[in-house]
């Protein structure tokens, strides 16, 4: 039975060649033998040994070892083709005629090393994955300090956290949440970040709620400074609108700041 990419041979792709009366070494076919092998050979009904002879060109010209004599028979029985190859049709391969587990990533067009270390991006390249946005390390400060100010120019709240960074590609996270309590239903706080001393980041249009009594207030910020030394970031306020604001330790509540790294 023929399957995909084979046929059956025919009978009509036997050949027959037989020669009587002659005195010659060389016979010439008719077809073009694929190899010595394709053929079968008898003189005189004795089956010839493939070194008896050699077949040459096309159509195939055997050559015998040792000339006929008048009175001997010889009969060649061929195949002219083992087999016929077709050609498959563009897009007529489908899922089911791919064995499981037959294409290997020698075979894929591919760029890059494959390896345990390397995954298959979708332009088709191998690739060492990254660990961009992995979390470094965390300094968390919980802080007990209060500070109180009228000014409407930012003074130091006096909370402060430290982080020595570990590349200079990464990126600091800082989370800010403070309680406060304005004396004045026309005043809030108003809050920067200062890194080692200079303003880093002014929130002074993102100010928190006015009203008299106890509130909180929560800032994040994401920094890169390229930098693997110590780097200290400090939280500073100020008076928006006129009253007393005193921020940190008040109404039973604690300032939290935290610094994260992640990788960048």
């Amino acid at each position: 039975m023929s399957y995909m990419g084979k046929v059956d041979v025919k009978a009509s792709d036997i050949k027959r060649f037989s020669v009587t009366g002659s005195t010659s070494a060389t016979h010439a076919l008719s077809w073009t033998a694929p190899s010595e092998q394709a053929l079968i050979i008898t003189i005189n009904g004795v089956k010839q040994q493939d070194g008896a002879y050699t077949i040459a060109g096309t159509p195939t010209t055997i050559t015998l070892s040792s000339a006929l004599v008048a009175t001997d028979e010889m009969e060649v029985i061929g195949i002219n083709d083992i087999g016929q190859t077709n050609t498959v049709a563009q897009d007529s391969i489908v899922t089911d005629m791919i064995r499981d587990d037959v294409v290997t990533a020698a075979k894929l067009n591919t760029t890059g090393t494959a390896s345990a270390s390397t995954f298959l991006r979708g332009d088709m390249a191998w690739a060492t994955p990254t660990d961009q946005g992995k979390v470094l390390q965390v300094v968390n400060a919980e802080l007990a300090v209060s500070a109180s100010t009228t000014s409407n120019s930012y003074v130091t709240t006096g909370h402060s956290i430290s982080i020595t960074p570990s590349s200079t590609s990464s990126y600091i996270v800082i989370d800010y949440w403070i309680p406060y309590n304005s004396g004045s239903t026309g005043a809030g706080p108003k809050f920067a970040l200062y890194k080692d001393g200079s303003l880093l980041k002014d929130w002074s249009t993102n100010y928190a709620g006015y009203g008299i009594g106890y509130n909180h207030h929560t800032l994040t910020h994401y920094h890169n400074p390229a930098t693997t030394s110590s780097i200290t970031y400090t939280v500073y306020f100020a008076v928006y609108g006129s009253a007393t604001i005193i921020v940190g330790n008040v109404g039973g509540m604690t300032t939290y700041l935290r610094a994260t790294e992640i990788e960048g």
